[in-house]
């Protein structure tokens, strides 16, 4: 039987090191990637209940760290990214998703024809890195404010770089997770599932953080940042990834 070309795709990019040009070791010993088939299998879930053909993959690395100049993971998102341009042409929906380093990847490789959002989990977000690709797309940040390995208070910033040069950007913040994304589990993945099939437009977005995508670029970061607690509520179900807003 043929092999049916997508009609829409989720790239997912796991964590790192700031430096290592080995290769990621195999299965579940690559223990980046193996925090995030939860994940892959909670979107890939949610994906199937819409009836449409949505590819859910992680993406290789060739290499475990950035390495500086050499931003290795980006360029292994951009090949995944030509790879699905080539089998399924220049309309197919793209969002990725990513965690930590895989989130710097993701967002620096957000510029590509393909992607039409990015969903980035306790992401690296130093403050020299570029925005400009960005412009267009729907970026969702989701940070622990006890996160101790990367900064939430980077993240809020590039959010707000990012709205100035043409992104539509929300922050979420999880009170009382952790890096590793363990603390409050079940939160982060129905979270991460809501957001990734709205960007893709089979599900709906929860309502305030489609009203901060929409902010104007002149909005502050505060506007553009919510509490998953005080702004957002998940739906009972314990594999719906839905989202409703909490009432008073």
């Amino acid at each position: 039987m043929a092999h049916r070309p997508p009609s829409a795709a989720v790239l997912v990019l796991h964590g790192g090191r700031e430096t290592g040009t080995e290769p990621p070791p195999p299965g579940l010993l690559n223990l980046p990637g193996t925090r995030m088939r939860p994940f892959v299998r909670a979107v890939a879930r949610a994906a199937r209940a819409t009836g449409g053909n949505v590819r859910v993959t992680q993406v290789r690395y060739g290499h475990r760290g950035w390495n500086g100049d050499r931003a290795n993971p980006f360029h292994d998102a951009v090949a995944a990214l030509d790879a699905l341009r080539e089998e399924a042409g220049d309309e197919l929906p793209v969002v990725l998703l990513g965690h930590s380093m895989g989130a710097r990847a993701a967002l620096r490789a957000a510029g590509h024809p393909l992607v039409r959002g990015v969903v980035g989990l306790a992401p690296w977000c130093p403050p020299g890195d570029p925005v400009t690709q960005l412009a267009g797309r729907d970026i969702v940040l989701v940070h622990s404010n006890r996160d101790r390995m990367t900064s939430p208070q980077a993240t809020q910033s590039l959010t707000a770089r990012a709205r100035r040069a043409g992104a539509r950007t929300c922050m979420v913040t999880v009170r009382g997770g952790d890096h590793a994304m363990i603390r409050r589990a079940s939160a982060w993945h129905r979270l991460t599932t809501g957001l990734v099939t709205g960007l893709l437009g089979s599900g709906s977005l929860p309502g305030p953080v489609a009203e901060a995508l929409a902010l104007p670029p002149t909005a502050e970061a505060t506007e553009g940042t919510l509490d998953l607690d005080l702004d957002l509520g998940l739906d009972p179900g314990p594999d719906s990834g839905r989202f409703r807003a909490r009432t008073p």
